[in-house]
């Protein structure tokens, strides 16, 4: 499947505007990381688009959220270590791969960026920097959904919080226009 497919497949499985920003803050946050560690950007950019495309299906039924994706990504011929990655983000099944442990802290780290850049007048991911955002990641209310324990999973991919977070917030702002901020 190539980013344009996931894209499209996207577009017709899911309504909701802002997750489908949450989808393309993911992509970007993956590939990031995969710049970072020399991995397949387009894999990972893949995995992290794709990663809630049943979200909106399984809404009412939280237990089959990622199962019902990675049924959907394999009958379009997905790879199958992407399905994994997806799966794995979904707590469905043990992380194997650094691609696996990447994006169950790439997910949340979406959330929290956005968040520090709605705090910011200007509304614009430009205007936040990773010291705003490592002042409120300590803070419980902020972003409160946000879930800071998988985010520090960010460890067992090698990278410090500080630097995470730097890595999400620059892979952020080269897609601003995108997620209107």
């Amino acid at each position: 499947m190539t980013r344009e497919e996931g894209l499209a497949a996207i577009k017709q499985r899911v309504r909701n505007r802002n997750l489908i920003k949450h989808m393309l803050a993911t992509e970007a946050v993956m590939r990031g990381l995969a710049s970072r560690f020399g991995e397949d950007e387009e894999d990972w950019g893949l995995a992290g688009l794709v990663h809630d495309i049943d979200f909106e299906e399984t809404a009412d039924d939280p237990e089959r959220h990622a199962l019902v994706s990675a049924d959907v990504l394999g009958e379009m011929g997905v790879a199958e270590h992407i399905i994994h990655a997806v799966k794995a983000h979904g707590d469905k099944v043990e992380c194997e791969t650094l691609m696996d442990r990447a994006i169950v802290a790439a997910d949340p780290v979406t959330g929290l960026v956005v968040a520090a850049a709605l705090m910011h007048p200007s509304k614009k991911l430009a205007e936040v920097d990773v010291p705003f955002i490592m002042r409120r990641f300590g803070e419980k209310r902020f972003a409160a959904g946000a879930d800071r324990d998988r985010i520090r999973t960010c460890e067992a991919i090698g990278l410090p919080l500080e630097e995470f977070l730097g890595v999400a917030l620059t892979a952020m702002q080269g897609i601003s226009k995108d997620l209107g901020l």
